[in-house]
């Protein structure tokens, strides 16, 4: 008879001492460690999005107790103790798969739903938008629908590594800007926090899907496959503000809206172009999360200045960025896809031994390849 499996044995940080048990046995009974409003919300939802093969996390299950209660773990090593960030937006896991999906609540009156069914309806590799797997009806509510979507990373998280993780992002991001023009879309709140990417290649074992720097029990610290081995894919998301223009319609527009409050036009009262602004809030972003935070990406500024030209009329259309960042992406060397991301607030001696760094191992890496 083969002798019983021992019990994996938990890290000593998970555990509090005997003073510490007392003070968080005390403050989960007063309900500190409780449901908020907004989650109150997905646990009604609970069972309705198990019929339909999403499970939610255990926190959201109608008969749930914290699982540390009685226990002596710390409730911030339990699972079951993380919130929701976005009240709008939560994971779950498909039946069908075990994948890790984002649902998403809307009101149905809204152009979200027609936006993100029509582009999820084409089949362009240009198409750098969400696709919606599915939409079910609020069980609760007529006015409200449920948009079950693949679930993704910001982009930062884990940072670029290289330059040509960069010159990948601007070109996935100006075909997919292409793509909705040409199908007469407008986003109107392109930003950082609405991009972001598939890093599933990143984390083979998973990593939990609110704290994304652990495993998915919360107890451990994950460390992602190197970035720049994987090429991510990114996507537009949240289309609350977005318009499909009629075929011939005018696409000006009104209102004083979007994340991106630089963009010189924005007015609730004096129409202006949509995709314009487009182009603008993208152009922005390149230069906000690039060119003026890294070193060796000076190239983009060419791109950016026309982008972000403060007389609409001067910027280019969609397809005339993307050709305009053809000729750029092109004219450079392709070492320089290769170079390492340095932060501009990188101490020089630090940048120097990093960038030494960096050579060294991408020379084990590429000896590695030979000898395989």
């Amino acid at each position: 008879m083969s002798a019983p499996a021992k019990e994996k044995q938990l890290p000593h940080y998970v555990y509090l001492n005997d003073k510490n048990f007392e003070r968080y046995t005390k403050s989960t009974l007063q309900g500190n460690y409780g449901l908020l409003p907004s989650e109150i919300f997905w646990r009604e939802r609970q069972e309705f999005l198990h019929q339909h093969g999403y499970v939610l996390r255990p926190r959201y299950w109608p008969d749930w107790k914290p699982s540390w209660l009685g226990t002596k773990l710390h409730p911030d090593y339990c699972e079951d103790s993380i919130v929701l960030f976005k009240h709008q937006v939560i994971d779950a896991r498909s039946t069908a798969d075990d994948s890790i999906v984002a649902i998403k609540t809307f009101e149905k009156d809204s152009q979200e739903l027609e936006v993100a069914q029509f582009l999820t309806s084409q089949q362009d590799p240009q198409n750098h938008s969400v696709p919606i797997l599915q939409i079910l009806d609020d069980p609760y509510d007529p006015g409200l629908l449920l948009m079950v979507m693949p679930y993704l990373r910001p982009i930062h998280s884990p940072e670029f590594p290289t330059v040509g993780q960069v010159i990948d992002f601007v070109d996935q991001t100006l075909e997919g800007l292409v793509f909705m023009h040409r199908n007469r879309v407008v986003h109107r709140d392109i930003a950082v926090e609405n991009i972001m990417m598939d890093a599933h290649a990143l984390y083979p074992d998973g990593h939990h899907p609110v704290r994304l720097d652990y495993t998915p029990d919360a107890i451990y610290q994950v460390t992602p496959l190197p970035r720049a081995e994987h090429r991510m894919k990114y996507y537009y998301i949240d289309f609350g503000l977005a318009q499909r223009f009629p075929e011939g319609a005018s696409h000006f527009v009104v209102g004083d809206v979007g994340r991106d409050t630089d963009v010189p036009e924005l007015s609730s009262d004096v129409p202006y172009d949509a995709y314009k602004v487009d182009i603008f809030a993208l152009g922005n972003l390149y230069f906000k999360e690039f060119e003026e935070q890294f070193h060796g990406v000076n190239f983009l500024l060419p791109l950016i200045e026309k982008m972000k030209q403060r007389e609409p009329a001067m910027r280019p259309s969609a397809d005339e960025a993307l050709a305009e960042w053809i000729r750029i992406r092109n004219s450079l060397d392709k070492s320089v896809f290769r170079w390492r991301l340095a932060p501009k607030s990188e101490p020089a001696i630090g940048r120097m031994f990093n960038d030494v760094v960096a050579v060294a191992w991408e020379g084990i890496n590429h000896l590695t390849k030979f000898t395989r």
